[in-house]
């Protein structure tokens, strides 16, 4: 454990009628990577406020090594009153130097002379990035910082963080960030903080461990309190169990797309009947779009049936949002084909929150003020409809403008999710949630009787969520790869095979072989074995991050520590491998079949 640079001794907040938290005892070492974990309304964003000085604790004692710089980034930067992003990055009495800034916005891609009026949300978040990074911090507090950054800005964020020599602290929901980039996780939970020296990579682990202990505590005492608690803890360790079988149809699902798609990447086509019940959704062959000179989609080929699960990945400006639109019936194609069921019908979740007008109750944007709440034909009392979306109850009566970020958007969720549909589309839907929330989204959409496009950045999530990915590299091709975003990445990152040169004097073709009937002996026998050894994989990963979640291991036995973290990348390498293999196998037998 490194020397504190930055430490809070019984630190309180009041908020509102009571007690934010109380008594939490928060320390910074000089090199930590700490992930602060907690439910959307827990206060990691005020937490972050107070440990950087922006608010004034109610009580508790805050030190810091003389000289130590403090740097915040927000969620949400304030660029009011800043003509342009330039303006904003080299503001305010501890201001970074211009030429440092335009280094980084430089490797971030980001033009500082833009107006801020007008900038994206990517656009800002990368001048309070460049801004941020830009004044030497030694203890750098990084709120949500992958918000609305494509891959390759998040890709670089991981590079700097890893080189970065200070401490930082990350609230985040994309997990494949903070599983990367921490080693120690700060858990907000109730008005208290736990800390473990694991990174969020053992979190669940500990964190169900945690809960273990407090249930066996719980069965001491009443059993109001054992309700209570049950309350608090149901979404989480129940939830996550369930999860388990969906994760396990979902490859099912995967595989039985895999075997669909040609060698050539293209979705083979089929006539079907256009209507919503058959199982082709939405059509596209030979689809290409342009803006002026630039080709954004060629010759794209796809058929989307019922039930498919869809992600679009790819960095800003290749053609994401374009490709959506062309799917959902915005934008026109100039050439090609494309053919909608007659009877879809689909909501869009684009986290504008349009519909979230401050002043309105909860109960207002749900119900129409009323008390019941008709969820896809079926009536549910309001108040049993926001346990499932992890409310507390009696929160119907509150006002939309008094709700978290993250509660808004969980909010709207609840509110479009109650709508009949068959096409649910999803444009960031992971920004601002919490993890509780996303794996709450996580089991909606498995659930969802309909079709699923979704457009994200974030990794994790499309890999516990979608069946097919489609990547975009700016060029005007479109990848179509079975799986989450790590097959993706994979496909994309192979190493292409170069043809060779033609010679003057071309070697007589060879003999045809002749036609594969069946599998070989070790395809056979791999396509058999491959399932029962990716189970197996999976089981001894489990028990390697039951191991890690051990609170007291790194200080223990710091060797055992890193002897199960090589583990856990070296099992999930190889289950990665094995499911690869298979996948390529379920294809093969399609076509011997077929």
């Amino acid at each position: 454990m490194s020397a504190p640079v930055l430490s809070y001794e019984g630190l309180g907040l009041v908020q509102g009628s009571g007690w934010l938290f109380r008594g939490l005892d928060i320390y910074v070492g000089e090199r930590d990577r700490l992930a602060l974990i907690g439910r959307n309304g827990a206060g990691k964003t005020t937490l972050f406020k107070l440990l950087a000085n922006h608010v004034e604790a109610d009580e508790g004692r805050r030190t810091i090594v003389p000289g130590t710089n403090v740097v915040l980034l927000e969620q949400e930067p304030d660029l009011t009153g800043f003509a342009t992003l330039r303006n904003y990055a080299v503001s305010g009495a501890n201001a970074p130097p211009l030429h440092e800034v335009e280094a980084i916005a430089g490797q971030l891609g980001i033009d500082l002379s833009r107006e801020s009026a007008t900038a994206s949300g990517g656009e800002r978040r990368r001048a309070a990035i460049a801004r941020a990074l830009a004044m030497n911090p030694d203890v750098l507090l990084l709120d949500e910082p992958t918000n609305h950054l494509d891959l390759a800005a998040i890709d670089w964020l991981e590079d700097w963080l890893n080189r970065f020599r200070g401490a930082f602290l990350v609230i985040s929901h994309d997990r494949t960030f903070l599983t990367r980039l921490t080693n120690q996780t700060l858990w907000l939970d109730r008005g208290n903080v736990r800390r473990a020296e694991v990174g969020f990579g053992g979190f669940e682990a500990w964190q169900e461990k945690i809960y273990a202990e407090e249930t066996r505590a719980a069965e001491k005492m009443d059993a109001k309190l054992k309700l209570e608690l049950h309350w608090l803890q149901r979404g989480v360790t129940a939830r996550r169990k369930r999860n388990q079988g969906r994760l396990e149809k979902l490859g099912q699902m995967r595989a039985a797309r895999a075997a669909m798609i040609g060698p050539a990447g293209a979705a083979k086509l089929a006539v079907e009947s256009d209507d919503v019940r058959s199982k082709s959704v939405i059509s596209a062959e030979g689809v290409s779009k342009s803006f002026g000179e630039r080709t954004l989609i060629r010759n794209f080929t796809l058929r989307i049936q019922r039930g498919d699960r869809i992600g679009i990945v790819g960095a800003n400006g290749t053609g994401k949002t374009t490709l959506l639109k062309l799917l959902t019936g915005e934008v026109a194609p100039d050439d090609g084909s494309i053919t909608r069921a007659k009877t879809l019908n689909g909501i869009v979740i684009d986290q504008q929150r349009a519909l979230l007008s401050g002043d309105k109750r909860v109960r207002d944007v749900l119900a129409d003020g009323g008390d019941w709440v008709t969820v896809r034909g079926e009536k549910k009392h309001i108040k049993g409809y926001l346990k499932e979306f992890l409310f507390d109850p009696e929160l119907s009566e509150a006002r939309v403008a008094t709700l978290s970020g993250g509660e808004q958007a969980r909010l709207l969720l609840a509110r479009e999710f109650a709508r009949q549909s068959n096409l649910l589309v999803l444009d960031e839907p992971t920004n601002d949630l919490d993890l509780e929330t996303l794996d709450l989204l996580q089991e909606v959409i498995a659930d969802y009787d309909g079709t699923v496009l979704i457009v994200s950045h974030d990794r994790d999530f499309l890999d516990r969520t979608v069946t097919l990915t489609l990547g975009l590299d700016g060029s005007g091709k479109v990848d179509i790869v079975a799986g989450g975003y790590a097959d993706w990445e994979r496909k994309r990152d192979a190493p292409k095979t170069v043809a060779k040169p033609k010679t003057a004097a071309a070697a007589p073709a060879p003999e045809r072989p002749k036609a594969q009937t069946k599998l070989s002996y070790k395809d056979q026998r791999d396509y058999d074995l491959l399932p029962n050894r990716v189970e197996e994989l999976g089981q001894e990963i489990e028990a390697a991050e039951t191991a890690l979640s051990d609170p007291d291991l790194y200080t223990k036995n710091p060797a055992r520590f890193a002897e199960l973290t090589k583990a856990i990348d070296r099992l999930r390498a190889e289950r990665d491998a094995a499911e690869e293999r298979w996948l390529e196998l379920a294809e093969m037998v399609e076509q011997l079949t077929g």
